[in-house]
């Protein structure tokens, strides 16, 4: 989860984990960050989606890590993201330290504008529109994430991809089954690859998910409004 100038992020799944937690789920080695200037704890070869969109929100720099904010820093926006994390109490627990979905609320600190990303095949308008119905001084919106993923996959040139189904590094079957090892070679073509590892997106994926957040392509793809009408509001 992110939080900036009163806007929220909720990503329901593993896409930012940017925590800083004694966890089994870990970025902070190469090959992660190789297109970043190094590891950060982003499960990518580069940018997050929640990087994309501070880009398009108009920030000179990326959402720091709420571990590594300090005074004023944390007025400006801090990345709340934990690997492992959902929206379960018990999601992840396996794996070690996250910040379950409890510890991530910030409502009652002032953020009034929230954005739910969901990465699976699951519907939530219903829920959208519970919140907006009981907390008339919020503002929350829905991202199709998992709707997204399936354009590209069934249209993978369409968006400049060539591999929808290996990722570029990782172990098993189609580098399938785990995430990347320390110091493996990635494939060279990443931006050509949809997918990084086991679970996560490349940046070239984040990209396209991050841009159709911010800016609608699609009716289905934002509900009700996208972010950049969210963030005008």
């Amino acid at each position: 989860m992110w939080a900036v100038c009163g806007l929220v992020a909720l990503v329901l799944g593993l896409w930012s984990g940017i925590a800083g937690l004694q966890s089994l789920a870990r970025a902070d080695y190469l090959p992660y960050g190789i297109d970043f200037g190094g590891p950060t704890g982003r499960f990518s070869n580069g940018k997050t989606t929640v990087d994309v969109i501070a880009q398009l929100l108009g920030f000179d720099n990326y959402i720091p890590p709420y571990v590594n904010a300090r005074g004023q820093d944390i007025l400006k926006g801090v990345n709340y993201a934990s690997a492992a994390a959902g929206i379960r109490e018990e999601t992840g627990r396996q794996l070690g330290g996250r910040i379950s979905f409890s510890g991530q609320i910030l409502h009652d600190y002032g953020a009034r504008k929230f954005v739910l990303f969901g990465v699976g095949q699951i519907g939530l308008k219903s829920l959208v529109d519970q919140f907006n119905s009981n907390t008339p001084d919020s503002k929350f919106i829905y991202i199709d994430s998992y709707g997204i993923f399936q354009d590209i996959i069934n249209s993978p040139a369409t968006f400049g991809f060539r591999v929808t189904n290996t990722g570029c590094c990782g172990v098993g079957r189609n580098n399938g089954q785990i995430t990347c090892l320390p110091l493996q070679t990635p494939c060279q073509n990443r931006d050509e690859y949809l997918f990084w590892d086991a679970f996560h997106p490349t940046e070239a994926g984040n990209t396209v998910v991050g841009r159709r957040a911010y800016s609608a392509q699609r009716p289905s793809d934002a509900y009700p409004i996208d972010i950049r009408r969210l963030a005008q509001l």
